[in-house]
């Protein structure tokens, strides 16, 4: 009987490290959102959160919560849908359904045609990944697909989604690692105090300052990918501006996607600005700027 228990010992203690299941992997759930009132929307959800929980990434264990569930609790604070949130509504909304990531969007399968095509079809999905931690939109992205008939077009969509699922699963796992970072390690604040004036109470409270003002308005543009999606979005960004009319930070508090909220912090990083004075002096300040994008008319 000694003589068993050894061997066994032995067997448990030489056992392959890959033989034992992964302990180190934390388990991140994420709630598939409807995409749309069509079938193929459902379609499309249903197979991503199915590609999901199949995708193998280090350091977090996928897990889709019951997608019937997560609709329901959305609707319950309101949501309708909505690809335009600022980070509170994406945290309150996060925490209603219960998930550490969400994902959301639209998907459409519409009837075109054009010179070269008479008739075809596309199918595509604006697909939304979102943190309920943050509420910060964690990636974006639109896969499309053209054919002949509307089966062959949503057949080629889902089949490049489950290519995209990878790209979704990653984004969330490193994201998720960063957040947990943040939790013991908090980022530095801003080595000098700045003035708050991107709230109503902020600006009551300090009306003997002079607000500061661009040396020159620069407009972001309007991207190709609004442009195909037709996007209408506002995208607001809280602005630290030094002493010294320099933009020391800028960091998004309404998301857009589509390569609108890059957009804003590229053009408003080349932005230089008469700084904020008080009784005088230039004082650093925090300002809300806030920009609405819609699709040019056709000229």
């Amino acid at each position: 009987m000694k003589f068993r228990l050894a061997l066994l010992v032995l067997f448990i203690a030489l056992r392959p490290a890959h033989a034992a299941p992964a302990q180190d992997d934390r388990r991140v759930s994420v709630a598939l959102l409807d995409m749309g009132g069509t079938p193929t929307a459902s379609r499309v959800a249903e197979r991503l959160s199915k590609a999901l929980a199949s995708v193998k990434v280090k350091g977090a264990s996928l897990a889709p919560l019951d997608r019937g569930m997560s609709a329901a609790a959305a609707r319950g604070v309101g949501y309708a849908g909505s690809l335009n949130l600022t980070l509170a509504e994406a945290r309150t909304l996060g925490a209603a359904v219960g998930c550490d990531f969400f994902v959301t969007g639209d998907v459409q399968t519409v009837r075109r045609s054009s010179s070269a095509r008479p008739v075809y079809y596309e199918a595509y999905a604006s697909v939304f990944v979102v943190s309920s931690r943050t509420g910060r939109l964690v990636v974006w992205e639109r896969p499309a697909a053209e054919a002949g008939t509307a089966a062959e077009a949503e057949a080629a969509l889902l089949a490049a989604l489950d290519k995209s699922a990878v790209l979704y699963a990653g984004a969330v796992a490193v994201e998720a690692e960063r957040e947990e970072r943040e939790r013991f390690d908090p980022p530095d604040a801003a080595h000098a105090p700045v003035i708050d004036l991107s709230t109503d109470e902020g600006a009551a409270a300090n009306k003997d300052l002079r607000e500061p003002a661009p040396f020159r308005r620069l407009r972001p543009a309007y991207t190709d990918a609004a442009s195909r999606a037709e996007a209408e979005a506002t995208v607001d960004a809280l602005v630290d501006i030094g002493a010294d009319g320099e933009v020391s930070d800028v960091r998004v508090v309404r998301w857009a996607g589509f390569g609108l909220d890059e957009e804003v912090v590229s053009t408003v990083r080349r932005m230089h600005f008469r700084p904020a004075q008080r009784e005088g002096e230039a004082v650093p300040v925090r300002v809300l700027l806030r920009y609405n994008f819609r699709k040019p008319p056709k000229s």
